[in-house]
């Protein structure tokens, strides 16, 4: 019997950490592993691909061969190509050539290239999709065509919010399988001891993200998040802080935030944006980590013990757009669950929260023709808790969840109208 090929796919190291857990755990057949690694950032012939981070030599082992997805399709960029129609089987031969034809795809991302461009072409296999991050409870993000999702068999997910069930790819019936905490955290080990977690010892975490290049907010009102996130840190008493970049957004932040820190006293340190902040959490522990939704946040909290708070959540929620943003459920997860900052360094506990409920109804609102079946336990939450903060009123009353006000009464006729129709 000829021996299995299974296509891994993975654009970040904390998205290859999660499949060498998953491998760890035997949620795949003994058989060939080919991961085949994309570099999504926004120019990446200058920025390092995941295979190139220090960590990655602790994952190189469970596969059997690396290919670079960017190499494959050069010049084009990952994030942007897709095959057209008339290209696809021809260019579904030529993949097969490089990549050989694999059993099994295992894919992140699934709605977007350039996973969704990968299951178009590698066709008549089955696909599992692992999740990435908090995005995994939300809503699919656009609808896949039956030839991909039919061949969807299962969703794994690190279990980040016990009780919660992921919605993505629900409206297709596939089951979701929850990893095991601690094989995940052994994997973050080893990444850490084998050069992962190259930065200097701190008493809190910042983890920036790169919200004005999604146009959630302008690039002055990200600076100025990351400023009163360390404002508020100083005022704690903090004197050592590690700003982590995320992988796409560069080091424009943390050269924005060199000079307030100065001006604060406060020593500021740069992790390597090729660096996952989990492996950080495991070895340094730091006394806190801020952030406005990352998903780092909850891993800090959940998988290594380390306190967090959140800032700019209410800042996210109003300014995302549209309203079924896929950036919205770990928006609305964080700063539901997550202690808030305040300016004065003092932290707040948020409102109790039925969650659940709370994500279904965000969920319905996001997505509702996928998931009527939500209707009702959206109505059901906001007649008992209201659509503050979560729900936009166009998109309530558009789904005939919120009362539209009544029309206005047509305008009255001027008087000299009046006069001249006599």
């Amino acid at each position: 019997m000829p021996e299995t090929t299974r296509l891994f796919y993975a654009s970040t190291l904390f998205g290859a950490m999660t499949l060498a857990a998953a491998i760890d755990e035997g949620r795949f057949r003994p058989g060939r592993r080919v991961l085949l690694v994309s570099n999504n950032a926004a120019i990446p012939e200058i920025t390092p691909s995941l295979d190139e981070a220090p960590g990655f030599a602790a994952l190189r082992g469970r596969f059997d061969r690396i290919v670079s997805w960017n190499d494959v399709i050069a010049p084009m960029h990952p994030s942007d190509w897709k095959a057209r129609a008339i290209e696809v089987p021809m260019l579904g031969r030529l993949l097969g050539d490089v990549l050989g034809d694999p059993d099994e795809l295992v894919l992140e991302s699934i709605a977007v290239p350039p996973a969704r461009t990968l299951a178009g072409l590698v066709k008549e296999c089955p696909i599992t999709v692992y999740s990435d991050g908090l995005m995994s409870y939300g809503p699919t993000r656009d609808p896949l065509p039956q030839e991909i999702a039919g061949r969807i068999t299962r969703l794994l997910h690190l279990d980040l919010v016990p009780g919660l069930s992921p919605l993505l790819l629900s409206e297709y019936g596939v089951p979701a399988e929850a990893l095991a905490d601690g094989s995940f955290t052994e994997v973050v080990g080893q990444v850490a001891a084998a050069g992962g977690s190259a930065a200097p010892p701190a008493e809190a975490v910042i983890l920036g993200q790169y919200l004005s290049s999604l146009g959630i907010v302008t690039a002055q009102e990200e600076a100025g998040l990351h400023e009163r996130m360390l404002r508020a840190l100083a005022a704690r008493g903090v004197r050592r802080v590690l700003f982590k970049p995320h992988p796409a957004a560069g080091r424009r932040h943390a050269r924005e935030l060199r000079p307030v820190a100065a001006e604060l006293g406060v020593e500021l340190s740069v992790a390597p944006e090729t660096t996952p902040a989990e492996t950080y959490f495991s070895g340094a522990r730091p006394g806190l980590v801020v952030g406005c939704f990352s998903t780092a946040l909850l891993t800090a909290r959940r998988l290594f013990g380390v306190p967090v708070a959140a800032a700019g959540g209410d800042l996210v929620l109003e300014r995302l757009a549209p309203y079924e943003n896929s950036n919205r459920i770990p928006a609305t997860i964080v700063d539901a669950t997550s202690p808030r900052l305040q300016d004065d360094g003092s932290v707040q506990e948020p409102p109790a929260v039925d969650l659940e409920a709370l994500v279904r109804a965000v969920g319905y609102c996001m997505q509702s023709e996928a998931h009527p079946g939500l209707r009702e336990d959206a109505a059901r939450y906001l007649r008992e808790n209201g659509p503050a903060r979560y729900f936009k009123k166009r998109r309530l009353e558009s789904l005939d969840l919120l009362d539209r006000p009544p029309a206005a009464p047509p305008r009255q006729e001027s008087r000299l109208r009046r006069l001249l129709s006599r």
